[in-house]
């Protein structure tokens, strides 16, 4: 029999298993073969390349602002959007919309910091400045984007923009160059105050 593992943090998990009870990971869905496959990507939808890891999760939280209350997702982790108390932490945001699915999105905020929301097969559709998110396909997500599920329900994402690290600036020339402003002396070897 083959061993199941969370793609977070490779604890074993069991098959019917929705979510890694070790990290709190939401767990990847097979399809089952008479469903159909998702829909091919629009141009407003990229793919997503995964990026080197470097062993450090960025500080960031994601936020989204709905009406009744905010969602928070920080970097590392996915969040279930839904009415389905058993399955969504958020389930009391959406409790009062029932056209917003029981499992209707996922947000996921990589270790880097970058966000994505993905359709989970809702009924009435979830949306990012108001295009449609194809089911299963994931949309990156910027601050000030308006996330909609269903008609009824919208929010503005805030996510912070990342702040670079203060150790990797340094007003020391490297190879003639200023490694904060970019600028070089040619004429006399070293540097001005601009």
């Amino acid at each position: 029999m083959v061993t199941l593992t969370c793609p977070a943090c490779a604890a074993e998990v069991k098959p019917g298993d929705l979510i890694c009870f070790t990290c709190g990971a939401n767990l990847p869905r097979t399809r089952s073969a008479d469903e159909d496959p998702p829909a091919p990507a629009t141009i407003m939808q990229e793919y997503l390349k995964r990026e080197e890891t470097t062993g450090s999760i960025a500080l960031t939280v994601l936020r989204i602002a709905f009406p009744t209350g905010n969602v928070e997702v920080p970097a590392g982790t996915s969040l279930l959007l839904g009415r389905d108390p058993q399955e969504s932490l958020v389930a009391a945001a959406f409790s009062g919309f029932e056209n917003v699915s029981r499992r209707h999105a996922t947000v996921t905020v990589d270790d880097h910091g970058h966000a994505t929301i993905r359709d989970e097969n809702s009924t009435n559709g979830t949306f990012v400045n108001g295009d449609r998110v194809l089911p299963g396909t994931a949309v990156r997500l910027a601050d000030g984007d308006l996330v909609r599920l269903a008609a009824d329900v919208t929010g503005e994402v805030l996510l912070p923009r990342q702040e670079a690290d203060p150790a990797s600036l340094s007003r020391e020339p490297a190879n003639g160059h200023d490694a904060v402003t970019g600028h070089s002396d040619a004429v006399n070897g070293h540097h001005e105050p601009r």
